[in-house]
């Protein structure tokens, strides 16, 4: 039995004010940025607070939404980093080949040779692209690109991730060329 915080899905994460009138700039995460709209009722990771989603327009990299009872600027301004959650079983089924990224956060990350590498500490994206952030046992973390060429196997059921890193990925010369 899992405990309720690992029964939530991370869906959107709320943003600053949006007008006058209560609504609000959502980052949504997933494939269809209107998607975190068709679940219901939207609760925070504590459970303490709920939200329903009134309406939503997508405008260019966030989704402006509007939540039932917030009415005015200064109510909105408060939402500002709340993160939105659903619960798990509300999700479907994902295909083959296809996985929700919160079930990849704590899987050890292996090269090809089978040497642990860390644990996914988190899937982020910063614009150019999904990245698995690895946590080793020692040291800060970093990211690998989550891309077939970097991650070419996801074993959920065995509980690992395969990474097929070049040599050179953590050489000085590699990351002094990197930072140019």
């Amino acid at each position: 039995m899992t405990d309720g915080a690992n029964d939530l899905v991370l869906m959107a994460r709320i943003g600053a004010a949006h007008g006058i009138r209560g609504e609000v700039r959502v980052k949504p995460f997933g494939d269809d940025p209107l998607s975190f709209t068709d679940y219901g009722t939207l609760v925070t990771k504590d459970g303490k607070r709920t939200f329903e989603v009134l309406k939503a327009r997508v405008q260019k990299t966030v989704v402006i939404t509007q939540f039932a009872g917030i009415k005015d600027r200064n109510q909105a301004e408060e939402l500002n980093g709340v993160e939105l959650y659903i619960r798990r079983d509300q999700l479907p089924e994902p295909d083959e080949d296809e996985f929700y990224y919160s079930d990849l956060t704590g899987l050890p990350v292996l090269d090809q040779g089978g040497e642990t590498l860390g644990v996914v500490a988190a899937v982020q994206d910063f614009g150019a692209g999904d990245l698995l952030e690895v946590r080793p046992k020692r040291g800060k973390t970093y990211y690998i690109p989550f891309t077939k060429a970097f991650v070419p196997k996801v074993d959920l059921e065995g509980g690992v991730v395969m990474v097929d890193l070049p040599e050179d990925y953590f050489s000085e010369e590699r990351l002094d060329e990197t930072s140019d």
